[in-house]
């Protein structure tokens, strides 16, 4: 009797066990795996154009599946910006990129996928000094992506308030700061604030964060609802203030320092190294146009490198102006801002310098005063001691002790992070794989994958149905094998 019950129970168990299959392989649904969707994303900088791939699951409900970075393509040649005067070259450049998205994407889902192109403070600058320049290349390249059988939803330029805000979201978004799904699928709202976010491009600097504070110029304030939560937060794009253009702007201070003469020094530069420009590849921008002299822009100047730290110190710390403010605490140049708080992520031209830092000079950044020395040590190193360290760089190698000298003084002069706050910013370049920066938090915007209202939790419960059926299956399972087994071994026992 007690063989024949075991043997009932384990058919039992059996049948479970092909239940738990066929659950699993998708029993009663034959239509396979949901795949996934894709979104492209062109983020069209001041010095170049990059584009990104995104991908998230097909079967999420409004499409608030998480989104991750599927592939990238750094577009060749300069930002789009620099095709003032032949337009239809700018178009042309993004051909590759535009290729490697044919194939990235699977050809079922190309007329499906959105394609955007936003532009920044390059185009911005463009936009200031030649309206219709801008204009011709803004349809140019949008000329161009109409060509490919993708959705095509526009290009644009972003404000730098729009670059900021959705530099915040990315960086939130990609760290589940907002909302983050369980693992039986619902929806949890964290508890844990939300990072700043500070981008440093070519042409513009942008610092965005949440604040519980009185925000003094509206400008500067952005409220957000995002999952049904609200979000009050303090964005400000400095122009002028990015990597490129910052060392125009100091260019112009070295020369106005010795009057334009044919031969200027140049104290942030290596000693050893020098170099020839013409006055109009530095007073080309409007970030330099009011120090423009009167010599003709074809005249050539020759600067060479010093490596005094203490000097270039002082002329980079001509370029921002701290004696003017018409609010209860501004930053630099009368701009308000509220003081800062919580965890930030700095990204783009933000983690190359710290990362130099770190990789190739061997210094830790984690007070102000390592930046500082950091910043120091490279003004003091030869040309010929940096090409030895690191000779791939050799581009941007002169330009390390400015920019780390820049990025210290925009922090702690600026910003006013101390030795208090200054450890709470993570120099980094993605988080998990996907990078950091503005056009994720833009396509997420742009196609409204980040409701305002807290999503439904409708197919969430359904699929929590589905995990406890198959663990009550589970459980039935393992009962039935060990009331066998133990029946089967009383049997045993009974007969000897």
């Amino acid at each position: 009797m007690a063989r024949r019950l075991a043997a009932l129970l384990l058919l039992l168990a059996l049948g479970c066990l092909l239940g738990i299959l066929l659950l699993l392989l998708g029993s009663g649904d034959t239509r396979g795996p949901p795949g996934f969707k894709y979104g492209i994303v062109l983020d069209a900088g001041s010095s170049h154009t990059a584009m990104f791939i995104y991908k998230w699951p097909a079967d999420k409900e409004n499409d608030t599946g998480v989104v991750s970075e599927h592939s990238m393509c750094d577009v060749e040649g300069p930002g789009i910006s620099s095709y003032s005067s032949n337009p239809l070259a700018a178009g042309t450049s993004l051909e590759h990129c535009l290729s490697q998205a044919l194939r990235d994407v699977p050809k079922e889902k190309h007329a499906g996928t959105p394609l955007y192109l936003g532009a920044t403070a390059g185009m911005r600058l463009l936009n200031i000094a030649d309206p219709q320049a801008s204009d011709a290349v803004l349809r140019a390249v949008a000329a161009t992506l109409k060509t490919h059988p993708f959705d095509f939803r526009g290009a644009k330029i972003l404000s730098g308030e729009e670059e900021g805000v959705f530099g915040w979201v990315t960086a939130n978004y990609l760290l589940e700061n907002f909302i983050k799904r369980g693992w039986l699928g619902e929806w949890i709202q964290p508890q844990k604030k939300t990072l700043g976010a500070m981008d440093f491009g070519g042409a513009s600097t942008q610092i965005t964060f949440e604040t519980r504070d009185t925000i003094e110029n509206p400008r500067n304030e952005v409220m957000l609802k995002l999952y049904g939560q609200a979000y009050k937060v303090y964005t400000h794009s400095f122009l002028c203030y990015g990597r490129d253009q910052v060392l125009k702007r100091l260019l112009s201070k070295f020369l106005q320092a010795e009057r334009y003469q044919e031969t200027v020094t140049h104290s942030c530069w290596p000693m050893g190294y020098n170099k020839s420009l013409l006055l109009s590849s530095i007073y080309d921008s409007p970030c330099t146009e009011k120090e423009r002299p009167s010599l003709a822009l074809n005249t050539t100047v020759t600067l060479v490198g010093t490596g005094n730290g203490n000097l270039c110190t002082l002329h980079v710390s001509k370029l921002f102006d701290f004696t003017n403010c018409s609010f209860s605490h501004c930053s630099f140049d009368g701009v308000f801002q509220p003081k800062v708080s919580g965890n930030f992520i700095a990204f783009s031209a933000f983690f190359y310098t710290v990362d130099f830092i770190q990789t190739v000079m061997g210094r830790p950044v984690h007070l102000p005063s390592d930046l500082k020395d950091a910043a120091e040590t490279i003004c003091a190193t030869s040309w010929s001691e940096l090409l030895l360290k690191a000779p791939k760089l050799e581009k941007r190698l002169p330009d390390y002790c400015a920019i780390s000298t820049f990025v210290y003084l925009l922090t702690t002069k600026g910003y006013s992070f101390n030795n208090h706050s200054f450890p709470n910013i993570a120099f980094q370049k993605k988080a998990g794989e996907t990078s950091i920066g503005w056009a994720l938090g833009y396509m997420l915007n742009l196609t409204n994958m980040i409701p305002a209202e807290k999503p439904s939790s409708h197919k969430s419960m359904l699929y929590n149905y589905w995990v406890i059926l198959i663990l009550l299956f589970v459980v039935t399972t393992l009962t039935s094998l060990v009331t066998a087994i133990c029946l089967l071994r009383h049997s045993k026992s009974s007969i000897i």
